[in-house]
């Protein structure tokens, strides 16, 4: 009577193994997004950065530490608390520590991309579709990481408008929502802030004129109201420039390296303008 019961919890045990094996080869299935807003009815809705508990996805290292580092450029090196490690807007001229597990890329420029990674970084993102005008569409989970896109669209080198051409990456771990905003031309639409949602870290090009303006891209950095914003993508101006757009709403200091480790706990209560060694 119980030979089939037996038999059947040893069947469900080796299955349960091998999906263990199988997970550390492949990504997860896609989790929910805990970032986005719940209400996407609501254009005029600011969504504030998170300073309680929230439910995370279901292989969230809740509570552990995130590490951020600027290598260059709008390069930014992410390593999660379970291990994943993450480059973004990757060309290859600013090399991490050590090969990632993801690498981002935009195509605004060649410093953003290459067309020959190391065959050695399991998953390559593209923040633009092989098929002109047609929007990137990811929606991954890699270890502790769900990672998604929102597109945007850019200039063309003619002058014109390419639609979807660049995406803003979001990274979703540890309980953070942390974003990547790429080479930004344009001011953000309510539909894309919608479909954003909260960002408790965003990494935003302060070129003062590649991407957007001073004051034009203040403007999105404001709605946004990430707890913490790491300035990137400097070129040409001082990072005084991206700074005097804010007032006391907003803190501002100097990291004394390259990098920070945050996490839910830590997050700053106020803004802050967090302008990493190196930039």
């Amino acid at each position: 009577m119980l030979r089939f019961p037996v038999f059947a919890v040893i069947f469900l045990l080796t299955v349960a193994g091998c999906s263990v094996a199988d997970a550390q080869e492949r990504p997860s299935r896609p989790h929910v997004s805990q970032c986005q807003a719940v209400a996407q009815s609501l254009p005029q809705a600011t969504f504030a950065s998170f300073t309680g508990s929230a439910p995370t996805p279901a292989n969230d290292s809740v509570g552990g530490d995130v590490k951020i580092t600027f290598l260059g450029h709008a390069t930014l090196f992410i390593e999660t608390p379970g291990g994943v490690s993450i480059a973004t807007d990757f060309s290859g001229v600013f090399p991490p520590p050590h090969t990632p597990d993801v690498v981002t890329m935009n195509k605004a420029h060649p410093s953003h991309y290459t067309l020959t990674p190391d065959p050695a970084i399991k998953y390559v993102l593209h923040g633009w579709s092989d098929t002109p005008g047609e929007p990137a569409k990811i929606n991954l989970t890699v270890g502790d990481t769900l990672i998604r896109n929102v597109v945007t669209d850019i200039r063309s080198l003619s002058g014109g408008v390419e639609a979807n051409g660049n995406s803003i990456f979001i990274f979703e771990v540890a309980g953070l929502c942390i974003g990547h905003l790429g080479h930004l031309h344009f001011e953000l639409n309510d539909k894309q802030y919608a479909e954003i949602g909260r960002l408790d870290v965003v990494m935003v090009p302060v070129d003062g004129g590649l991407t957007m303006g001073a004051d034009s891209m203040s403007r999105v950095v404001k709605r946004l109201r990430s707890s913490l914003i790491l300035p990137m993508h400097r070129w040409g101006p001082p990072i005084q420039q991206f700074l005097t757009m804010f007032g006391p709403d907003f803190d501002v200091a100097y990291a004394p390296t390259a990098s920070t480790t945050i996490s839910l706990k830590t997050l700053p209560r106020k803004p802050l303008i967090y302008v990493l060694k190196g930039l």
